[in-house]
């Protein structure tokens, strides 16, 4: 059964490392406003908390145990994607829409659980995805005299996102949080090949650990204008660069 809810699902996702989470941060500081009027949802994940993470503010963090008993529950969404196991609320999700917006930032495979749940089939939905690349950028790597493997291009793109992000966590990396990286380097390919299923791609190349997003307080740069971005289309202004792709883009 469906219902109509008055709020509307935001949904931003993207290759892990790609921006997402500073993003979300860079709404609070230029448009607090627009920012305090969206729902947070909240994930429950089985990983470790990250530097800085709270249980309960960034995910709801569990044991694997846990999540993998909520598959019974037909109240929730659990899937998994860059190795961790995900879950969210539906039930939860359902009533907190009608009282208003809420944002879901996170993983693609997550995203697109989200777009395609039944339950969720009427709720009014906008998504954007955040790519490495811009669709000029794609169409350049994929010319054949260019000799480039495109699905190459973006692992390491993406890799030197995650690096950067990792050493400014902790100076050393283990085996295991490199491994990790080389996980979510490579699952970023197939999470650009879904893009074309959001309704808006904003290409960004300021990654989450760039100064852009943060070490001048405001955000500058690409930061700036992918913020700008993506506040216009919370708000249903013209649009200035976001792009929407066809399914045969990234093959």
């Amino acid at each position: 059964m469906t219902t109509t809810k008055s709020g509307r699902l935001i949904l931003l996702c993207g290759p892990s490392g790609i921006g997402k989470t500073p993003l979300e941060h860079a709404l609070k500081i230029l448009d607090p406003e627009l920012s305090e009027n969206l729902q947070r949802l909240i994930v429950y994940n089985n990983r470790l908390p990250r530097p800085g993470e709270a249980d309960g503010v960034d995910y709801y963090f569990r044991t694997n145990e846990t999540l993998e008993s909520m598959r019974k529950d037909k109240n929730f969404i659990v899937t998994k994607a860059r190795g961790d196991l995900q879950a969210v609320d539906i039930k939860k999700l359902q009533d907190d829409l009608s009282k208003g917006d809420i944002l879901y930032e996170g993983n693609t495979l997550m995203a697109r659980a989200l777009q395609l749940h039944e339950h969720l089939e009427d709720v009014n939905r906008l998504s954007v995805f955040l790519s490495p690349l811009s669709k000029a950028e794609i169409d350049f790597f994929k010319e054949p005299e260019h000799h480039i493997s495109l699905k190459q291009i973006v692992t390491e793109i993406m890799r030197r996102k995650l690096l950067d992000r990792n050493r400014a966590e902790k100076n050393v990396l283990s085996l295991f949080e490199l491994n990790n990286i080389e996980l979510r380097a490579h699952e970023a390919y197939d999470e650009l090949k879904m893009a074309h299923h959001f309704d808006w791609i904003i290409p960004n190349h300021d990654g989450e650990n760039s100064d852009n997003w943060s070490a001048f307080f405001y955000p500058i740069g690409e930061a700036r204008k992918v913020t700008d971005e993506f506040a216009n289309l919370l708000k249903h202004n013209k649009t200035t660069f976001a792009e929407q792709w066809l399914s045969d883009l990234v093959p």
